[in-house]
């Protein structure tokens, strides 16, 4: 079992017992998520695929809150914010934007990039890095505003 499954499985029992009924929610949706992945692909999860479900939820997220400020929901934009807090606990430590570009850079330098149609090659090596630990839209602009300028 990975680390960080286990260490989430353990925050379910912690939650349970102080009687944390919202923060229990959250994290029964979370190994709910990892358990049926599990048994779709009849797979023991390692720490990269979780920590990927993880980022998938935060990503869905950070998506319905835009569309509930759209709407003028606070209440479900409130929700959601609660929800982005918890998960964020179990994931990497975010990358600050230095480390990003640093990362970035340093893709690009490997792949010889200079080009914005160059973009798959240096988002596959980016990706693995930063997965759970930034924003991928955003470090996607970022790669192609660089690579933009390099032409």
């Amino acid at each position: 079992m990975s680390d960080l499954k286990k260490q989430i499985q353990d925050a379910a029992v912690s939650a349970m017992k102080s009687g944390e009924k919202e923060r229990l929610k959250i994290i029964r949706l979370m190994t709910s998520s990892m358990k049926q992945i599990e048994v779709d692909e009849r797979i023991e999860l390692d720490d990269a695929r979780v920590i990927a479900i993880l980022d998938k939820m935060v990503k869905q997220r950070r998506e319905s809150i835009s569309q509930f400020k759209t709407a003028g929901r606070d209440d479900l934009v409130n929700q959601e914010n609660l929800e982005i807090d918890i998960i964020q606990e179990f994931l990497p430590q975010a990358l600050s934007e230095e480390e990003v570009d640093d990362i970035v850079n340093k893709a690009i330098e490997q792949t010889s990039a200079s080009s914005i149609k160059d973009m798959g090659k240096v988002m596959g090596l980016v990706k693995p890095q930063i997965i759970g630990r930034a924003d991928m839209g955003e470090v996607s602009g970022r790669i192609k505003s660089m690579l933009s300028t390099n032409q």
